[in-house]
């Protein structure tokens, strides 16, 4: 990616960054929630958005603000229809960034780059690699520490719910170690458990079956991470 395509790329999303969190009231939220395609609250932030990217862009970009603008009013108001939820919100938020990511390509790249780009990622095996084992550290090693964990977590009181908190926080730090261990950044991990283990294991009169529980999930957790991210360097 050469210097000049980089800052176009990232003006768009600082476009996006001010106009759809910074300067956007939780009354317009709520509005466009309340009266969706009828919102004037929905209009008037499609319309800063397609403001916002003019003037961080330049004039010369007209036709991309407007498309930002038009693409943000739809995207908005299909959300304002929706339940205010997590899943909701994220596909919100990819939409946002892939109407982005198409108008900074077609702004600088041509299919052919693209498809010149794929060709090269299939002749990298450590790109799959990385791809495979990052999968491999979500939901399938989720499963596998609940598999081994499971004759203590039987004998916890709410364990079910304390595993489903757990499992996103295991995934997340899995992801976390194996960059770290990607980008040889040994003394990061060790501060990473060293702050999960202030946050986690400070609790006074916890039942020493769920101590054990948790010192054993997370140990098995960042083993396994570790040894993933060896693996790839080996």
């Amino acid at each position: 990616m050469n210097t000049i395509a980089a800052v176009w790329l990232i003006k768009l999303i600082l476009s996006h960054l001010l106009t759809d969190f910074v300067l956007q009231p939780s009354s317009w939220v709520k509005d466009r929630k309340d009266k969706h395609f009828s919102s004037a609250k929905l209009y008037t932030h499609g319309l800063l958005t397609g403001i916002m990217a003019w003037i961080i862009l330049g004039s010369a970009y007209w036709l991309t603000a407007t498309i930002i603008l038009l693409t943000h009013t739809l995207i908005d108001g299909w959300k304002s229809f929706r339940k205010d939820t997590t899943f909701y919100f994220l596909l919100d938020q990819a939409l946002h960034i892939t109407v982005i990511l198409t108008c900074w390509y077609f702004n600088f790249y041509h299919w052919i780059n693209l498809l010149e780009f794929i060709s090269r990622l299939n002749t990298k095996p450590q790109f799959w690699s990385i791809v495979t084992l990052a999968i491999f550290l979500t939901t399938p090693t989720g499963i596998l520490i609940g598999k081994l964990t499971n004759q203590w977590r039987a004998k916890i009181a709410h364990a079910e719910s304390l595993a489903n908190a757990g499992k996103w926080i295991g995934i997340t730090e899995r992801l976390i170690v194996f960059v770290l261990v990607l980008q040889s950044q040994y003394s990061a991990i060790g501060l990473l458990v060293t702050a999960k283990g202030i946050i986690r294991f400070n609790e006074k009169d916890r039942p020493e079956t769920k101590t054990e529980y948790l010192v054993i999930g997370t140990l098995l957790s960042m083993g396994i991470a570790i040894g993933t991210g060896l693996l790839i360097k080996i």
